[in-house]
């Protein structure tokens, strides 16, 4: 069996019981690998990581030991770039032993083409004329945004930060994000309006996937759109509670806890 989960956002300041939502990753990382040959991890697994030069304490120590656990057993676990944890440098993969994605990934599974990614920044080419240009200007400024968090340079300086004021205004920033969906939760905005449907579809015209599969939205989402080719997005580890999975004969289903 092959799992698919994004969207944890363990550790964020926005849970009264942080721990809990750790415990909850380990416990189903620990029911995985019962029958895993893979485990895909499709971003934003921490509400905020990074890895700094300065020496810091290990952070989720039970979490990284899980996952040092199941690589050591030869399970695959492969770790995609999420806009809350895109910043890592080669600590957690020595740790761990996972595999590391910066960006997207096109993959061959259980004879099925798959397309992975956390869904962060993906967007047809036509996106931008979508919207009205009040819209387009602060899609714009975010946009731009993530161009700072993603520049070497910037995520250089940022690393020579001490670890302590560096997670502190990390994790202060990455709460507010929590705190705004949990008070008004995300909503499927319709096939025509997603823009990771309207991607998927997009790329569909030039090559063929069987899977598009994505995190970053926080909905559950198995969705045909063409005759062979279906977009599942995961949901999350701590409002909806669900993954996916895949069987050997390379069907994938979304499952809940």
């Amino acid at each position: 069996m092959v799992y698919f989960l994004s969207d944890a956002h363990i550790g964020s300041r926005a849970f009264s019981t942080p721990q809990e939502q750790e415990q909850k990753m380990v416990d189903l990382l620990r029911k995985f690998e019962q029958d895993a040959t893979a485990i895909y991890l499709l971003g934003d697994i921490f509400d905020f990581w990074f890895e700094f030069f300065w020496w810091q304490r290990k952070q989720f120590p039970l979490l990284l030991q899980t996952l040092r656990e199941l690589t050591n057993k030869g399970i695959e676990v492969h770790f995609f770039a999420g806009n809350h944890d895109m910043w890592m440098f080669g600590y957690l993969a020595k740790q761990t032993g996972i595999i590391w994605h910066p960006a997207t990934a096109q993959t061959v599974i259980h004879g099925k083409r798959c397309f992975l990614a956390h869904g962060d920044g993906i967007v047809p080419s036509d996106y931008l004329q979508r919207f009205s240009k009040e819209k387009q200007k602060r899609i714009l400024a975010f946009m731009r945004l993530q161009k700072i968090f993603r520049n070497r340079y910037m995520q250089y300086l940022y690393r020579s930060l001490p670890p302590f004021i560096g997670n502190a205004i990390g994790y202060a920033w990455a709460k507010q994000s929590r705190l705004k969906e949990l008070k008004k939760p995300t909503d499927f905005l319709g096939e025509n309006n997603e823009s990771l449907v309207l991607f998927s579809k997009e790329k569909e015209q030039t090559e063929h996937f069987d899977y598009y599969i994505f995190g970053h939205r926080h909905i559950d989402l198995d969705l045909q759109i063409t005759p062979n080719s279906r977009v599942i997005i995961l949901g999350d580890l701590f409002k909806i509670n669900s993954y996916a999975q895949m069987n050997e004969q390379g069907k994938v289903e979304l499952q809940y806890l």
